[in-house]
């Protein structure tokens, strides 16, 4: 069973930069695709961004491409989000997940495994 914990969220200033972290255990690290997730009060929990297992390329929701950058590191199993420029729409909890399914996978549900959230809340 593969265990997630995120790091890093907290306040953050409109136009700051933060980075969060998501420290994997449990299964080899290299052999899943990982995503981000946020959802933000009174919504749905909504796509960020994913990086994939097998060559390390990432593919992001519209809101936040060109701004967040999702990055791993298989030594360290671990997978990073850094937020540049983050403005109060990105207010949310944000989750990281792990699957094993193929191609690109975009929604919840394609996900097996999931961290317990990190708040991130940005102030303008």
């Amino acid at each position: 069973q593969v265990r997630l914990v995120e790091f890093g969220g907290g306040l953050v200033q409109a136009g700051d930069s933060l980075r969060l972290s998501c420290a994997a255990s449990g299964r080899t690290f290299s052999t899943d695709t990982m995503g981000w997730f946020r959802q933000a009060p009174g919504k749905e929990r909504e796509f960020v961004g994913t990086i994939r297992r097998n060559d390390g390329s990432t593919y992001y929701a519209d809101s936040v491409k060109g701004r967040f950058t999702i990055s791993r590191d298989n030594a360290k199993t671990t997978v990073y989000l850094q937020m540049n420029s983050p403005n109060t729409e990105d207010t949310a909890v944000y989750y990281c997940a792990a699957t094993q399914w193929l191609g690109t996978p975009v929604r919840d549900y394609q996900y097996t495994n999931w961290g317990q959230g990190t708040q991130v809340t940005v102030s303008s």
